[in-house]
């Protein structure tokens, strides 16, 4: 008989019944009752009245039995928390058993029972099983203290068990050091700053042991630990690859995918040069091919893997064009992933086959499908040059089919290839204005406007063209829109006498009738262009446009060595980190992959930078702090000796005033800050006054007081310190002085402190000091810190002040885009350092012409995920260069700044700067 007899309900009274049969002296009758009982929970009936008695029927022998009532036990535990102790002391006896499967039985229930109370009473059983001699009992034990963990982390650790479980990871089987692993792992993700997986040689050599023999679960959980290792040198990198490689061939896929993320994370060390480099390349290609025989869900996962490894190093899968082509019962979500994987191995070798595949999936029924292929066609033409010629009369035989999704498609993807290989191929846009009536798809009528604008003199009909367009303007999406406004002011720039009303008509359209603010601005912009300076408007309108990059949906690099990580996991799916859509308390740890090495790469690699450039790159980080008053102290007392004359190179940066307000003030702005000189200087920047020198003047008793606010520069491309002198003494003071300490960047007056008449008791002067960075250099802390003496006929005066660094960007800090990738991976992750600027509402737009007038130069801006990227380059007065990779949301008012350095001391003072620069 099945065990559905045991749903069946009885009549009325059911719950006493169960209670008289659960305290039956017939143990047959007892075993039923406690399945009967389960049976109700399962079905949701609320049992836990009979909590006394089904915990009476623990002690028994009978396995089945005690399974059953444990299950009841987890259940209702957190419901019945005072009752659940009853249960402990048959846990501490279980614990003792001499059965292993009882005891380990005890042992995952004791985890699953999450009651603060019963925590404590369970520590001694779990230490005992943590040591039994039975392997089963010790991996159950293993997972038992994550759990304990999660309930109650201080418990944990006071009791020394995540100590234990360290030691596991050398015990003798490997099921054990899986679980170790795997627990280890999971509480080191709860908690991300504890280093408990502390791996060293010696461990990751007992783990590959163990990745042998432990189940596939233990060999994922092995892999995953060994993916967060950094071996120390390439050597090490190379034994652990190959011990992993033969993972490659498990049945499993989590197991094959878990390899690749641990060879593919270790390759970064290898140097291309060795044979080995190239055998592994070789054997990671089958196991991704064998990967796409699965079905459907698990080629999917596999193929979004795989897109990342193809960016990564398309190498691996270059002579596996054909596993990628598209069967016609493959569901659309593997046919679109595998179109994109075809484009990004598209090369010269490969291109016909797969114009002839795309040829095809132009005809197929499924729209999405085909609309894709058809955008696939002009991404080849872009990528592989060669082809262009091919894709062009291919996409032209597929307008000619007049099947709308596919003319419009082949629209879009069209006006790329114009952008791509200007005049080359324009003999096509006579077919293309015929099927201007056609067109009903936003992207498609926008780069039909374009092209009509962009090529306006070779289109004898194109003012009508675009009148056509013109009459339903309110209707249209706001992107054709904004392409109308451009493409008609384009085409009155060319034929400005015979399309002065289309253009009046088209700009009081955007500006006096629109809502929206992106046309009205950009209407005003031209309109103002036009009547002011059409020469100037020409220039802008018509200027020659970049080329476009032949893979715009490549993900951007850093995120892409952060996804490799990720290989195996959701992550990897949805080309997202973990911090993106993960939620809750937990800390996400970003993970990066480690930095290059091997002898091959000044040669291999065209992005590093040439050698006598590397050099100038790491100018000698700031000697350390010596004597701190000793060159103060030393004024001489005729007229201070200022350093030779700057040659006005090494002075290109915003000029700033230093200190201002009475004989003191804190420093003011940098770089080209617009003039706003009532905008008061954030706290951070108005606390330092004093710091480290006591007394700012000994003058009767401390005269004199610090004050100061930002003000901005008064010209460009030099620094100079404004004071304000104020007599307090009750005599003269003549003959003045001023000296600098030696500080961080060598900052020197530049010529004597002129005071021209002696000052009176009371009387307050103002002098602007022009200052030079070829002074004597001392690191300071903090490092912008300043000490200055100022002497007269009467006493010296000391007194210290902090400047804003962005005083020191020179001008000539833009880097190239190749040499800032080659710097960026060149230098070391451990030298990045990340920061939040927050509550500031700029865009991505104003915020880069902000910093670029004080000297933080974009090189590249690229949108990720809808968030902006900013990458950014500066260069300090002593040659030291700063990376900047700056994160804007546009719905969030914080953005993320990550700097790196090669002298990662400036990185806190060049956040500052940038909050100064970002709030002013």
């Amino acid at each position: 008989m099945t065990d559905s007899k045991y749903f069946t309900t009885t009549k009325k009274g059911e719950i006493f019944e169960l209670k008289a049969e659960l305290n039956s002296d017939k143990k047959e009758k007892k075993k039923e009752a406690v399945k009967k009982v389960i049976a109700s929970m399962t079905v949701g009936k609320d049992v836990s009245a009979l909590f006394p008695d089904v915990v009476n029927c623990m002690q028994t022998d009978n396995l089945e039995l005690k399974k059953l009532v444990y299950l009841y036990l987890m259940n209702y535990a957190k419901s019945q928390p005072d009752m659940a102790i009853m249960a402990v002391n048959t846990f501490v006896k279980d614990c003792e058993d001499p059965n292993p499967l009882i005891r380990a039985l005890a042992v995952r229930t004791m985890g699953c029972i999450r009651v603060d109370k019963i925590t404590e009473y369970l520590c001694e059983p779990l230490r005992k099983c943590l040591k039994d001699e039975d392997p089963y009992v010790r991996k159950t034990a293993a997972v038992c203290v994550a759990k304990l963990h999660d309930i109650n982390a201080q418990l944990v650790e006071d009791q020394g068990f995540l100590d234990t479980l360290k030691d596991l990871i050398s015990d003798s089987n490997p099921m054990v050091v899986a679980n170790a692993v795997a627990a280890l792992s999971e509480i080191a993700e709860s908690h991300p700053s504890s280093n408990l997986l502390d791996l060293n040689p010696q461990s990751i050599n007992k783990l590959l042991t163990a990745l042998n023999e432990c189940t596939e679960w233990g060999q994922i959980f092995i892999l995953d630990c060994l993916a967060n290792y950094m071996p120390k040198d390439d050597r090490e990198a190379q034994s652990i690859c190959e011990r992993v490689t033969p993972r490659l061939s498990h049945a499993n896929s989590a197991v094959v995918l878990s390899a690749v993320k641990v060879l593919m994370k270790f390759m970064e060390m290898l140097s291309k040069d060795l044979d080995y480099y190239g055998t592994l390349l070789k054997k990671l290609a089958p196991p991704l091919v064998t990967l796409l025989s699965a079905e459907p869900e698990l080629q999917y996962v596999a193929l979004r893997n795989i897109n990342l490894i193809v960016q990564k190093r398309p190498e691996i899968l270059k002579h596996e064009m054909k596993v990628f082509f598209v069967k016609y019962n493959d569901p659309i979500y593997v046919k679109l992933e595998k179109l994109d994987i075809m484009i990004r191995l598209a090369s010269q070798a490969n291109i016909a086959q797969v114009l002839a595949e795309l040829k095809e999936y132009a005809t197929e029924v499924d729209v999405d499908f085909v609309r894709k292929a058809v955008r696939a066609i002009g991404r080849c033409a872009i990528k592989v040059e060669q082809s262009a010629e091919r894709c062009v009369s291919t996409l032209l035989d597929l307008i000619q089919t007049k099947v709308n999704y596919v003319v419009q498609e082949a629209i879009v993807v069209i006006k790329d290839i114009f952008r791509k290989y200007p005049n080359k191929y324009e003999s096509v846009i006579a077919t293309l204005c015929e099927n201007l009536d056609s067109l009903d798809e936003p992207e498609a009528r926008a780069a039909m406007i374009w092209i009509v604008g962009e090529y306006a003199e070779r289109i004898d009909n194109a003012d009508e063209l675009l009148e056509s367009f013109l009459e339903g303007f309110h209707d249209e999406s706001t992107q054709v829109q904004l392409q109308l406004l451009t493409a008609i002011v384009k085409l009155f720039l060319k034929k400005p006498t015979e399309t002065q009303e289309l253009v009046q008509q088209v700009l009081s359209l955007a500006t006096q009738d629109s809502d929206n603010p992106d046309l009205r601005d950009r209407g005003y912009i031209y309109w103002r262009l036009l009547s002011t300076d059409p020469v100037a408007a020409k220039e802008v309108v018509l200027a020659e446009k970049p080329l476009i990059s032949e893979e715009t949906d490549l993900i951007e690099p850093t995120l892409l060595d952060e996804l490799i990580c990720y290989i195996g996991t959701l992550a990897s799916v949805y080309h997202k980190p973990p911090s993106a859509f993960v939620e809750g308390s937990r800390g996400v740890v970003h993970k990066s992959l480690p930095p290059r090495t091997g002898s091959s790469e000044s040669a291999e690699s065209p992005d590093t930078a040439p050698s006598g450039v590397q050099a100038a790159e790491q100018p000698a980080v700031i000697p350390t702090q010596g004597d701190l008053l000793g060159d103060l102290l030393n004024l001489d007392l005729g007229p201070p000796v200022s350093g030779p004359p700057v040659a006005t190179s090494s002075v290109q940066m915003g000029a700033v005033d230093l200190l201002g307000g009475g004989l003191d003030s804190l420093m003011g702005g940098g770089g080209s800050f617009a003039p706003a000189p009532s905008t008061a200087m954030p706290a951070n920047l108005g606390a330092p006054l004093g710091s480290g020198l006591g007394d700012l003047f000994d003058l009767t008793g401390g005269v004199g007081t610090l004050s100061g606010s930002y003000v901005a520069p008064k010209t460009l491309g030099s620094i100079s310190m404004d004071l304000v002198l104020t007599n307090k003494a009750l005599q003269v003071m003549s003959d003045f002085a001023i000296q600098f300490n030696r500080n961080s960047f060598g900052l020197a007056p530049a010529a004597p402190l002129q005071v021209h008449a002696p000052l009176a008791p009371n009387q307050s002067v103002e002098i602007s000091l022009p200052l030079n960075t070829v002074g004597s250099v001392m690191k300071m802390d903090p490092l912008n810190n300043l000490q200055v003496a100022v002497k007269n006929n009467i006493d010296v005066f000391y007194f210290s002040t902090l400047y804003p660094l962005h005083i020191l960007f020179v001008e000539d800090g833009k880097m190239e885009r190749q040499m800032f990738l080659a710097t960026w991976k060149d230098i070391p992750n451990e030298n990045e350092a990340q920061f939040q600027i927050k509550e500031c509402s700029l865009n991505a737009d104003a915020v880069s012409s902000k910093l670029q007038g004080s000297n933080i130069f974009t090189i590249a801006k690229r949108n990720v995920e809808g968030q902006d990227m900013l990458y950014q380059s500066l260069k300090l007065t002593n040659g030291i260069w700063v990376l900047a990779e700056l994160r804007i949301q546009p719905s969030n008012p914080s953005f993320t700044l990550s700097l790196k350095c090669r002298a990662p001391e400036v990185s806190q003072y060049v956040y500052q700067a940038y909050e100064t620069i970002l709030k002013n």
